[in-house]
């Protein structure tokens, strides 16, 4: 199985690389990457991807909780590894 940097670096190189699939990723990012991969995202996991115009800026915060960090885990069901890549921010789960 791919590491979730394998991953995202897989989804990013071929919205690099494809409009098609690029318009895909920003209209149904689930959608596209469950089908570009061939994994099942969770209906609870909420995905979104952001194209960086240089007119905005993207700021991504950790949940405010006093969990620990073994309690998220337990609560989410694995760890999110967030990773910056040129235009696009994508947060992957470890255990798809």
């Amino acid at each position: 199985m791919e590491t979730a940097k394998e991953m995202q670096a897989k989804i990013v190189g071929k919205a690099a690389e494809d409009s098609d699939f690029r318009a895909r990723l920003l209209s149904d990012p689930k959608g596209a990457i469950e089908q570009e991969l061939g994994v099942t995202i969770p209906g609870s996991l909420s995905v979104e991807v952001h194209e960086e115009s240089g007119a905005a800026a993207h700021l991504v915060l950790p949940p405010a909780s006093k969990l620990s960090e073994s309690d998220l885990q337990a609560v989410t069901g694995g760890t999110f590894t967030n990773y910056d890549y040129g235009t696009a921010r994508i947060s992957l789960t470890d255990n798809w």
